[in-house]
């Protein structure tokens, strides 16, 4: 079955194949031959970028002849995670530095789209600001714990606001391997709703390979849905929705209250046109899965693709 325009602008380079993460923890050579193939795949328009930990880069030049200008390798670079502000801003130097070791290459074949990286409670807004002198324009989503989110939304915020073009959104981890790295819907809610306020673009990673909210026997409780997700997000900023509507629709497991037509998609009495879910989307990007087949066998099972 051919999407339709609504399944399109909501899901169009929507996943960020991580295939080296658990659970599937794939090697390194492993998981680019799988992205070779993703690139070339019918459902290729539904694939972002490919996760790459920075310290793997220089190992990307015996792999590049996989990749060319028609089906380019786009990278997601993953900063390493650290605990405090001073180590931070040193690590933040060497991926610079491992960013150039991607330069080398023609960039219509490869190139570092965004970066990923944890942010330490103790970095303060003059820290994050020197940020950008490494990094210049790369769009950057740091990442908090949902205990911390607010707090760096708003960080993220001011240094966005003191630019013309802002390049820092947050990343939110929405799932893990275990039911105790599972955020609650509330928990999530309120994340929406501070990035919604504060106008900070979001992606998220990790637990979402399965379109819709349901039980999993892998980690005993349920995971969190993608189409509840990014469904969530854009309409909420569509419609300005309060934290408890949100998390309404991130609990919701049926199927058949998400509706993709050509003209909209619908969640129950919820719409937003084609027109409008593009322009949202802007502000909610992508998810991080280990998996790109998981995604789209759901699609199909559910008639959606």
């Amino acid at each position: 079955m051919a999407a339709t325009a609504s399944l399109h602008a909501l899901l169009t380079c929507s996943i960020d194949y991580a295939g080296m993460f658990p659970p599937c923890s794939l090697d390194f050579e492993q998981a680019m031959k799988n992205q070779a193939k993703y690139v070339r795949a019918d459902e290729s328009w539904m694939l972002g970028a490919f996760v790459l930990p920075i310290d793997k880069f220089d190992a990307v030049k015996e792999m590049i002849s996989w990749f060319d200008s028609q089906n380019p390798l786009r990278v997601s670079a993953l900063g390493p995670k650290t605990m405090n502000a001073t180590v931070f801003s040193q690590a933040v130097a060497k991926v610079s530095a491992a960013i150039g070791l991607l330069s080398a290459f023609d960039a219509s074949v490869a190139s570092v789209e965004q970066l990923e990286m944890f942010l330490p409670e103790d970095v303060v807004l003059a820290s994050l600001r020197e940020t950008r002198t490494a990094l210049g324009n790369l769009p950057v989503f740091w990442e908090a714990p949902p205990d911390r989110a607010e707090q760096t939304i708003r960080l993220i915020a001011e240094v966005n606001s003191e630019i013309e073009k802002p390049n820092f959104g947050f990343k939110l981890r929405t799932g893990g391997v275990t039911a105790d790295a599972l955020p609650t819907s509330i928990q999530i809610a309120k994340v929406l709703g501070s990035v919604m306020t504060q106008r900070v673009p979001i992606k998220f990673t990790a637990g979402l390979h399965h379109p819709v909210r349901q039980y999993r026997d892998e980690v005993k409780t349920k995971m969190h849905g993608f189409l509840n997700v990014l469904g969530a997000a854009v309409l909420a900023r569509e419609h300005k929705w309060e934290v408890k509507q949100i998390a309404a629709m991130l609990e919701d497991e049926e199927a058949n209250a998400f509706s993709f037509g050509n003209q909209s998609f619908a969640w129950r009495d919820w719409e937003i046109d084609v027109t409008r879910l593009k322009q949202q989307r802007r502000f909610v990007t992508s998810f991080g899965s280990c998996s790109f087949d998981e995604p789209r066998e759901d699609l199909r099972a559910l008639n959606l693709l």
